[in-house]
């Protein structure tokens, strides 16, 4: 009796020793992985979130569970400065941003973004946009900052509170602009127009108190946001394309096993193409889906596109060297010269 006691104990023993190691093992697992947390202003829900949810999914599996993305959407840390603020002193270590956010890391980022009816074509945006990111990826990389994946999100459009064709009917408006871009704010002045400087989660309030009553935006996120209830008009002029990058501190990303960041980067390309390729596609259908609940989309004649070709003309020299480095926009209208001349060719 006794011998089948001791035995009795000694199982025992040996059973909550062995409970004990594998309630320990998620513990230690839990404390190793590594959490990046990563910003952005995309809505809740929306194609570019579950994009992101995608890949962090796809991270984790790739690192074996070594690396954990945690996603704060809709803006909740901020703005787009204030997002970068934050990577600077390590509270967020990653984010999805336009190349507003991005130019507060690189300035030279502009180039793809704020030169207004710069590119005809989305082709045109591919093909600068692939020529200058090698070069962009290394300053921002000098800067500390690894790119996961380019993208954009197709065509910025004007939305306004009554209708606008001839540039005269924006400067009677008061038109948006990102808080914090002074050079953007300066210029939209110096052409006649009435600038409001707010935060990107500031529009819909905005909007609602006449605060402003036009912006520059995808109609995907106007969509989105709904604020086609307020700028019931939208002009069908390509006045650029919004473009962005999914960018982590360098120091974050160095903490995570070489061979499977390799893996993870590869993932983040593809899905970095795929939000690409859904934006594209929901901004062209969310134009068609505003307009079924009233909005009304203002086609644009060549005449009138020259109209505003020759108002942003007569700012290109404010533009270059103040808001896109001056080398940057040579060399992004050299590209653009470029391309057409081969289609041209062809």
């Amino acid at each position: 009796m006794r011998t089948i006691a001791m035995s009795e104990r000694l199982f025992l023993r040996v059973s909550l020793l062995a409970l004990c190691c594998a309630l320990a093992l998620p513990l230690r697992a839990a404390e190793k992985a590594i959490n990046i947390r990563l910003g952005t202003l995309a809505p809740r829900g929306t194609s570019y979130h579950k994009s992101l949810q995608t890949m962090g999914e796809k991270w984790r599996q790739a690192s074996r569970g070594a690396v954990k993305l945690t996603i704060f959407p809709d803006g909740t840390q901020g703005g787009e400065a204030d997002m970068v603020g934050l990577m600077q002193t390590g509270n967020l270590d990653a984010g999805l941003l336009t190349a507003v956010g991005l130019s507060e890391i690189e300035p030279a980022v502009t180039a793809l973004q704020s030169m207004p009816m710069a590119f005809r074509t989305l082709d045109e945006v591919d093909y600068v946009g692939e020529k200058l990111r090698p070069q962009l990826e290394q300053r921002l990389l000098a800067k500390g900052y690894v790119v996961l994946f380019w993208t954009d999100s197709g065509w910025v459009r004007f939305f306004a509170k009554s209708p606008v064709l001839h540039p005269d009917d924006l400067r009677k408006l008061k038109i948006f602009t990102w808080a914090g871009n002074v050079h953007e704010y300066d210029i939209w002045k110096a052409a006649g127009f009435h600038p409001v400087s707010l935060e990107t989660a500031g529009i819909p309030q905005g909007l609602l108190s006449d605060t402003v009553n036009a912006v520059a935006m995808p109609p995907f996120f106007a969509l989105a946001g709904q604020l086609d209830a307020q700028a019931k008009h939208m002009l069908e002029l390509n006045w650029g394309p919004l473009v962005g990058a999914a960018v982590v501190r360098k120091k974050t990303w160095d903490r995570i096993p070489a061979d499977a960041r390799e893996a993870m980067l590869k993932i983040s390309v593809e899905v970095g193409k795929e939000v690409k390729a859904a934006g594209r596609a929901e901004s062209e259908a969310a134009v068609a889906a505003m307009a079924k609940r009233g909005l009304v989309v203002q086609k644009v004649t060549p005449e009138v596109e020259a109209e505003w070709r020759e108002m942003v003309e007569g700012v290109n020299d404010r533009i270059r060297g103040k808001v896109v480095p001056a080398e940057m926009f040579d060399e992004a209208q050299r590209l653009l010269k470029e391309y057409r001349a081969g289609k041209q060719a062809k």
